[in-house]
């Protein structure tokens, strides 16, 4: 049979006039509706909406942490595989000639800063000290929690969850985004990724829910790191001196749990009219001025605090923590990629408490991670233009992994050797997930100088919100792209502001229906429908550089550039 040119042509309607004038009306409506009937829900209907949330979320973990588990493991398979494929490699993502936007440090910074930082200052200290004193070889009676003897392996599991995985998810979305919007000229959306295994049938009903459950995943995972963020945000202000942010000694909720210390509704308010407000400025100034100037300072205040923490921190342990924690993930990482703890079903056993376990922390992570790739995916292909796969590969998912890696070195390595080794006695391990950083810090210098405590949590609270400005204020753009079927130019300042203030609403909604835990449970329930996108998208990738190849050796064109006209 003769080889055809790939498709190059999917056309995707959009109204010509009117306020939805260049967008997908059936996309952009029917998301819009999705998301305000979950704002509704969860804030008129809160312990409805939380308990169903609750319920849907242990049937997800009961029956899919397998299916979340393996296929984070074919991703990092599939990029690993794609960078090295010899002629595939070296595949430009975009026609002969482009060169890259942007310089190699705003490149690194943005992708850094939207893809992961606002989790480095609350996870950076918070993880490695939750799996030094809970982690599977603690269940299995094979460390000891709180002992030295359980650092090694506290590591692993740190590193396992921010390290090629996290970023794989990222870089699969990334790369077929790239590969067939700039080699094959469609737009710039997820039903692109697509085209190899469906063709133009993605132009209708079928291209719709895919860019419509992309945006709705897309909301949810963004909303899972800006509830982490609001909870850091306000720890910081009170830390700084802004009270009535959090619930004071001796609050409870309506059940009696005490919530003593957690962010109250002012605090929520607060948090999320500053850095939504802030975010919405950003992204109505476009990707090559706000969030790129905003990704540069982030990415120069997070070298200064990681600096601190070399040098004035355990410098010795955290570099021994890098370097041994290294070399065991990689030894761990084909075990680990693949094992899942299935539970016996009798509560309070090793196993139940095994799949327990690797519910809370590595099925929400794969999930948070999927839930969020098609921001950062996106995202990613949008600012990597002229890249080679090999190098996209080497620099949107092992570079920033190994960033990750240092932060836990050394700022959950200084928490957790002053705890053992420094008196802490507990300071910061006691200390909330978001103000475990400050309590650190102020631990560190406030018997130098409590001014100098001060203006390290002062540093820390502008760092923090530079990250979630350039999270939020990157999502709105990319759903705003998504829902344009993929036009990259600018878009109608009244979505903008929509998606800016239902993103807060969903964040606040979540929030005031359970919490964090809330988010994460919506978060989980809407990465499933797209991890399944996401595989589609790995045989669709590899389908197509293969059959590139052949074209190749035919003679036939490739890219847009190389062909006069689209083929039918």
């Amino acid at each position: 049979m003769p080889v055809k040119p790939p498709l190059m042509d999917l056309p995707i309607k959009t109204a010509d006039s009117g306020f939805y004038r260049g967008f997908s009306v059936d996309v952009t409506v029917v998301s819009k509706i999705i998301i305000s009937v979950l704002v509704v829900w969860c804030i008129f209907w809160p312990t409805q909406s939380g308990r169903v949330l609750g319920d849907l979320n242990s049937v997800i973990l009961s029956n899919f942490a397998a299916w979340y588990i393996w296929v984070v493991a074919l991703f990092v398979i599939v990029c690993l595989g794609l960078a090295a494929w010899p002629s595939g490699g070296k595949l430009l993502l975009g026609q002969p000639g482009d060169t890259p936007e942007f310089t190699n440090f705003s490149w690194f910074s943005m992708m850094f800063g939207a893809g992961i930082g606002v989790g480095m200052l609350t996870w950076a200290v918070a993880e490695p000290v939750a799996h030094f004193q809970n982690n599977p070889s603690v269940i299995q009676g094979l460390t000891t929690a709180g002992g030295e003897d359980n650092i090694r392996t506290a590591y692993v599991w740190s590193f396992l969850h921010w390290g090629a995985g996290a970023w794989a998810c990222y870089a699969v979305i990334g790369l077929a985004l790239a590969f067939f919007s700039y080699r094959r000229g469609l737009p710039l959306t997820i039903r692109s990724a697509l085209t190899p295994l469906f063709g133009k049938a993605l132009s209708g009903t079928l291209g719709h829910i895919v860019d419509i459950v992309a945006v709705v995943a897309t909301i949810l995972g963004v909303a899972q790191t800006l509830g982490f963020g609001v909870d850091q945000f306000v720890a910081g202000l009170t830390r700084i001196g802004i009270g009535g942010l959090v619930h004071p000694a001796g609050a409870v909720d309506s059940s009696g749990a005490d919530i003593a210390g957690s962010v109250n509704f002012v605090g929520i308010l607060v948090a999320l009219l500053f850095i939504m407000g802030a975010s919405t400025l950003s992204a109505l100034s476009g990707v090559g001025k706000g969030i790129k100037w905003l990704s540069n300072i982030n990415m120069v205040l997070s070298i200064v605090l990681l600096g601190f923490f070399i040098i004035f921190g355990a410098t010795w342990f955290g570099a021994t923590a890098l370097i041994v924690g290294l070399w065991d993930y990689l030894l761990a990482l084909p075990y680990l990629s693949f094992n899942v703890y299935f539970s016996d079903g009798v509560e309070g056993s090793e196993a139940f408490r095994l799949a327990q376990w690797q519910g809370w922390w590595p099925v929400f992570y794969w999930a948070w991670w999927i839930a969020f790739a098609p921001f950062v995916g996106l995202f990613l292909a949008r600012i990597s233009r002229g890249r080679t796969i090999r190098e996209f590969v080497l620099g949107a998912m092992i570079v920033p992994g190994l960033m990750c890696m240092v932060w836990f070195s050394w700022a959950g390595g200084t928490a957790i050797w002053l705890e053992l080794y420094g008196e802490a006695n507990g300071v910061i391990f006691d200390a909330g997930n978001g103000d475990k950083i400050f309590a650190m810090t102020e631990f560190m210098l406030a018997p130098i100088a409590q001014a100098l405590a001060w203006g390290m949590a002062v540093l820390i609270v502008v760092l923090l919100m530079t990250f979630l400005v350039t999270s939020a204020d990157s999502a709105v753009l990319i759903v705003n792209t998504i829902n344009a079927a993929g036009d990259e130019g600018p878009k109608a300042r009244p979505h903008i502001l929509f998606w800016g203030a239902a993103l807060a609403l969903v964040v606040g909604g979540l929030l005031l229906s359970g919490g964090t835990s809330a988010i994460q449970t919506a978060m989980v329930i809407g990465a499933l429908p797209f991890s399944i996108v996401m595989v589609l998208m790995c045989f669709a990738l590899i389908k197509a550089i293969w059959n590139d190849g052949r074209r190749e050796a035919a003679g036939v064109p490739t890219t847009i550039g190389e062909l006069a006209t689209p083929a039918e």
